[in-house]
């Protein structure tokens, strides 16, 4: 479909480095995003960095933990500096990592409160401690041991 035009580009989803370096070695074509579970208890900062260096765009899913994000600490205390939601400190975060970030909301008011999220920036400091909260944990199935 790519080759002949009919799609403009393509994307996967959950792939881990070893599943794009498969398809990589197999095809010439490099997807155009990486949609995966990116969050700051699983932050993936290898396979973040190889996406990048392959010019392809990660896209996170699951960004909000699946509503656990209001349950950590670290993420609470910049809500309350900056006067924001956790949600919303954790889409800025995404925001300046450079990831593609489209909260699941049905709610306008939660809708409208994603949006807010340019009219502040989190330091280097903050967001490392962000990043340094790096778990490996997942709310989602893992990619590495799926049962297709």
């Amino acid at each position: 479909m790519y080759k002949s035009g009919r799609a403009k580009a393509i994307g996967v989803s959950n792939f881990l480095i070893p599943h794009l370096q498969d398809i990589l070695k197999k095809d010439s074509i490099v997807p155009a995003v990486n949609q995966i579970e990116f969050h700051p208890y699983l932050v993936q900062p290898e396979l973040v960095k190889f996406c990048k260096n392959m010019n392809i765009q990660v896209e996170a899913w699951s960004p909000l933990m699946q509503g656990n994000i209001v349950s950590v600490p670290e993420v609470q205390k910049l809500a309350k500096k900056y006067n924001k939601s956790a949600a919303q400190i954790v889409l800025r975060w995404n925001l300046q990592h450079q990831v593609i970030t489209i909260p699941k909301t049905i709610t306008p008011e939660r809708i409208l409160e994603n949006t807010q999220v340019f009219d502040f920036k989190l330091s280097q400091s903050e967001m490392d401690l962000l990043d340094a909260l790096e778990q490996g944990k997942r709310f989602g199935p893992d990619p590495a041991n799926f049962n297709f």
